[in-house]
């Protein structure tokens, strides 16, 4: 697909169908941009009506122009854009771009219409971008196309920016320029009828003008593939990819069996696949351009160490809470760095971190601080605020930076905090390659971002684990099950089987139907015990008054059997009882949640987070979709808040993270191979201190066909 991109975005000729000198036209406006950009190929306007259109002679059709066409840009009505893809692929168009409206989009017809637009385009081997898109822009010195109807070509660059959504584009466009962000390409894909978001990634990797990806998302067509890729560009090509993808309403998420399937909300998946994939998520678009010019035009910083240098306290300190906020560590400088400090500034400034150079500061207390800052050892980059002052040499000031950052290979972000006054400033780093933010905190996220990726770069072992299991008993179990019905619930006594197939650390039990079985399952056991009402029909035990916790003796087992088999016919009187289990009493330890469910889009996910009764309300959990690496299952144990209890606090040892690990690398394998697996729980897990693994004290399983 890859070179068949190729064709739309670096055409040697290009047919406008639909191509008008009406003003305000779509047509009009496309032909315009491909002539005022440049364009470096041959441009036929097609319009059956007209002999020229700006002065270029016009054709009536495809097929009466006498050269070969490499790439067709269709602004015709819908219903007639297939025919206008065939008469292309019948005359050997390798690529087009559809701007035309009115498919998908609408609804009824405009299905019908999309779907025949696809057809078509297969038929004749056409790769096609859109419908209902802006169209796509090639800033490369070569091509210089702009073949949308956007209002002007952007400037030069090496960020490339892909959209779901037209007429974001545009928005796009007019803040990247107002502030002097340039692009490599400028991708409107709209209804990705065939050319989708991963086409183009596999597209932009290999792109030698794009060293950034920026990218709009309402979907994503394939989460397995996009992962693929992403994780291609990442960690092979070395792009970092931003992402903005709209939908974070919790309002698709679906009423469930389980707490992982209540918990994991439409964007689970999303937020999963982003991570899994280096790409940097965002949720604003100035933060997308925000981030994207930090890293197309600095480096990546070693570590979180970060310097601070200012010539106003407030928004020094500013800078700093929001450091502290997002991840970064103010560095602590070298006495040496502090003696060179304390020698090139006043005796009022601050030599410490923040560094305030003071209100009066000229160019050169700045140009001394910040190269004295750069070369020491203990900070991975810095970020330069200035505030407007009457005594303030603004451009001097901003002609130094540069300087001073020369040859030293960490990144520099400034603030220059303000819009008129600053501005010939401005231009000064934007002109130099070093992002300006309109206020310190733009620029601290920018560098956290920068941090986050650099970390995702170093670290783990990005290969998939794989244990030996006995998955032929599993399917026999899933088989039989399902045999008779879609769907089938299992109980903590039927899943535990399913989990010690795959090797878990399930706790010694015993199903009890008869009170008579107490003392053999006692001894057998031994006490301390749990007793746990099983049946399909009760998915929440606690909540039914069938759980009882520290029984001791063959006594208390009874009298739990009888309360256990009490409250659950009080709770729910049709329910089907299949027995008490009595269950070895877990050890202290802390609880977190693991579990799955089978996303609808996307396949298997696994879920990780602090456990028992008010796991939903808590909602501290991480999602990640299987199969997953090892380095996937450390970082999803991380990024939850319950990991500084499993460090140990307060004088509790630290918990064995090893055994989260192995037991969530487990269950990635376990719904990878068995798809029938719709949604599973061990609630709680209970996790010992380092090097005493842990134990599933409760599961749950819901199968279906």
């Amino acid at each position: 697909m890859s070179n068949q991109i190729d064709a739309i975005m670096n055409p040697k000729s290009i047919a406008v169908v639909g191509a008008s000198n009406r003003p305000g036209s779509v047509g009009l406006a496309v032909i315009s941009n491909l002539i005022k950009g440049g364009y470096q190929g041959v441009l036929y306007p097609v319009n059956p009506k007209t002999q020229s259109v700006q002065s270029i002679k016009s054709y009536p059709s495809l097929s009466d122009i006498p050269d070969q066409i490499d790439l067709a840009v269709i602004i015709v009505p819908a219903k007639v854009v297939s025919n206008v893809l065939e008469e292309a692929g019948k005359k050997g168009v390798k690529g087009a771009v559809v701007i035309t409206a009115g498919f998908k989009e609408v609804g009824g017809e405009g299905v019908e219409l999309e779907n025949k637009l696809r057809e078509t385009a297969h038929e004749y081997g056409i790769s096609v971008i859109g419908p209902n898109c802006l169209g796509v822009i090639n800033n490369d010195a070569h091509i210089r196309m702009n073949a949308s109807f956007a209002t002007k070509m952007p400037l030069p660059g090496n960020i490339a920016f892909i959209s779901q959504s037209g007429a974001l584009c545009t928005s796009v466009l007019d803040y990247a320029d107002g502030r002097h962000i340039g692009f490599s390409k400028f991708i409107s894909f709209g209804n990705k009828a065939d050319v989708n978001e991963i086409d183009l990634l596999n597209y932009l990797k290999d792109d030698p003008e794009t060293d950034v990806i920026l990218m709009y998302l309402e979907d994503i067509s394939d989460g397995h593939k996009f992962l693929e890729v992403a994780r291609d560009i990442a960690w092979n090509a070395r792009k970092p990819m931003i992402a903005l993808k709209s939908g974070r309403s919790a309002a698709g998420a679906r009423a469930a069996a389980s707490h992982t399937g209540s918990l994991a909300g439409s964007d689970s998946a999303y937020d999963a696949i982003f991570r899994q994939s280096g790409i940097q998520r965002v949720d604003r678009i100035d933060e997308l351009l925000d981030y994207g010019v930090a890293f197309a035009q600095q480096p990546l910083p070693e570590n979180n160490r970060i310097a601070i240098i200012t010539n106003a306290g407030g928004p020094g300190i500013m800078a700093t809470d929001a450091a502290i906020r997002t991840g970064l560590e103010i560095a602590e400088f070298s006495e040496a760095t502090k003696e060179k400090l304390k020698r090139d500034l006043p005796p009022t400034a601050s030599i410490n971190n923040p560094v305030d150079v003071i209100g009066d500061a000229t160019h050169e207390r700045y140009e001394a601080s910040i190269r004295h800052i750069l070369l020491d050892e203990n900070v991975d980059g810095a970020i330069v605020i200035l505030t407007p002052q009457a005594m303030t040499d603004i451009v001097e000031t901003a002609q130094v930076v540069p300087r001073a950052a020369e040859l030293i290979n960490k990144p520099v972000l400034c603030s220059f905090m303000g819009i008129v006054d600053v501005s010939e400033g401005i231009k000064v780093l934007e002109k130099n390659g070093f992002p300006n933010y309109a206020f310190p905190e733009q620029a601290v996220r920018a560098m956290a971002s920068m941090v986050r990726y650099s970390d995702h770069m170093k670290y783990g072992d990005r290969d998939y684990v794989h244990y030996d299991v006995n998955e032929e008993a599993v399917r026999e179990i899933i088989r039989t099950k399902l045999k008779d019905r879609d769907s089938s619930y299992l109980t903590q006594q039927e899943a535990n089987v399913i989990l010690k197939h795959y090797g878990f650390p399930v706790l010694p039990s015993k199903l009890i139907t008869d009170v008579k079985q107490i003392p053999d399952a006692g001894k057998e056991i031994g006490y301390p015990v749990v007793m746990k009402i099983m049946s399909p029909d009760i998915v929440h035990k606690f909540d039914a008054g069938g759980v009882i916790l520290k029984i001791h003796s063959d006594e208390e087992a009874r009298q739990a059997y009888e309360k256990i088999l009490e409250n659950a016919r009080a709770y729910k009187a049709d329910a089907k009882i299949e027995g008490v289990l009595m269950e070895k009493m877990a050890g202290k330890g802390i609880e977190v949640i693991l579990g799955a469910f089978k996303d609808p889009k996307f396949g298997p996910m696994v879920m990780f987070g602090l456990g028992g009764t008010f796991v939903e309300v808590m909602k501290d959990v991480s999602f990640r979709l299987a199969p997953m690496w090892k380095l996937s299952a450390e970082r999803m144990i991380k990024t939850t808040k319950s990991y500084k209890l499993l460090q140990g606090v307060r004088g509790n040892p630290p918990s064995d993270i090893e055994a989260i690990q192995d037991c969530i690398l487990r269950l990635s394998q376990l719904v990878t191979e068995h798809p029938e697996i719709a949604e599973l729980d061990m609630n709680p897990l209970i996790v010992y201190p380092e090097g005493q693994g842990c134990s599933v004290a409760d599961s749950r399983i819901l199968l279906k066909k």
